[in-house]
């Protein structure tokens, strides 16, 4: 069995990996907002720029923290198309919950399945990028502490379709982000408690890349992206409706978020 750190570098990577899961939560449930006030191509712009933020802060946030894991003795590194691959799967599927609940009429049905969608698709990628990771044994997991995980993530993705649904304004919106971080972050790390490696007897593993060469630069860059992208939404005005309009405000990128009108009501109004 081998000795298993997953903080390595204190609480750098724990703190850093919670941060970027924060801002990929801010720029989603404001992102998510705007796209239900909106129609067209509009709305369907506004699910994509959410469904990349969120799969990218989850998918930064899992790669940040696994900067932080070691197994004492033994060199970690990575299969490149795997943790790519995640990648891809963290986008898709969180973009899949997200379109479902920004077009669907019946929004309670719409939270339980783009949750359901959601959370596995968050517990796939996890799994998925573990899976990428390459030791000279082999990994093994602590089933019921996966399947808690996998609850954990459905949890929390259902929670963050909620919130983009219910939540508007900026301080209601970064209020809930630093819950939602919490939310994937406890999944994370539930997930990787399900964790224990057998090693063979070798020092290093065949194949695949180390952290800092890879994962590192591509997590950052990700980072950085969502990073700039919540900066964006915190710091630009929004643009006003054109006067004698019914329609709210259109954003530029940010401003609070006027109340959803029902559909009954919109309906009526055209």
């Amino acid at each position: 069995m081998g000795e298993i750190h997953h903080a390595v570098y204190g609480w750098v990577t724990p703190a850093l990996s919670y941060f970027t899961a924060c801002l990929g939560a801010f720029v989603a449930l404001r992102g998510t907002r705007w796209a239900l006030l909106s129609e067209g191509r509009t709305k369907a712009n506004w699910l994509l720029f959410a469904s990349m933020s969120l799969g990218a802060g989850i998918w930064s946030m899992h790669f940040i923290a696994m900067l932080g894991f070691s197994v004492a003795g033994v060199e970690i590194r990575y299969d490149v198309p795997l943790t790519v691959l995640s990648l891809i799967v963290a986008i898709a599927v969180v973009g899949l919950g997200i379109f479902v609940v920004g077009y669907s009429r019946n929004r309670t049905g719409s939270l339980l399945v783009g949750g359901t969608a959601t959370g596995l698709g968050v517990a796939a990628m996890h799994y998925m990028g573990m899976a990428a990771v390459e030791v000279p044994g082999h990994i093994a997991y602590h089933q019921a502490t996966v399947g808690a995980s996998v609850v954990i993530a459905v949890l929390a993705a259902t929670a963050a379709l909620w919130a983009a649904l219910n939540i508007k304004g900026t301080l209601a919106v970064l209020a809930a982000a630093p819950v939602m971080g919490v939310a994937v972050c406890a999944m994370h790390y539930t997930g990787m408690a399900a964790v224990s490696v057998h090693l063979s007897g070798a020092k290093e593993s065949h194949g695949g890349v180390l952290a800092l060469q890879f994962v590192f630069p591509l997590a950052v860059g990700l980072g950085c992206y969502v990073f700039f992208s919540a900066l964006a939404f915190a710091a630009a005005p929004s643009k006003p409706g054109a006067a004698g309009r019914s329609r709210p405000a259109q954003p530029v990128i940010a401003g609070p978020a006027p109340r959803l009108v029902p559909r009954q009501r919109a309906a009526a109004g055209r």
